[in-house]
């Protein structure tokens, strides 16, 4: 667990090994946030689209831009109806 002060204007500094953690460094946004579980959470306000590498399984077979597109317009399209 890693440990900060808040100073007299309200300021505290994020320990090393969090921003290590969190992959932030100086003049990265950051977003706090209470959970459902009254939880603070700490989070960067963006993160690299690199992050997201390996989160979603791979197809069965390889997919073409053409069968990309045509899944986001099929997508698109359903949301005009909602």
């Amino acid at each position: 667990m890693s440990d900060a002060t808040l100073s007299p204007d309200g300021r505290a500094a994020i320990p090393a090994k969090i921003q290590e953690y969190l992959r932030i460094g100086p003049g990265d946004e950051i977003d706090f946030m209470i959970d459902s579980d009254g939880r603070v959470v700490l989070r960067p306000a963006k993160i690299s689209v690199r992050v997201l590498r390996g989160c979603l399984p791979k197809p069965a077979r390889p997919v073409s831009l053409e069968e990309m597109d045509e899944a986001i317009a099929s997508g698109m399209a359903g949301e005009e109806e909602k």
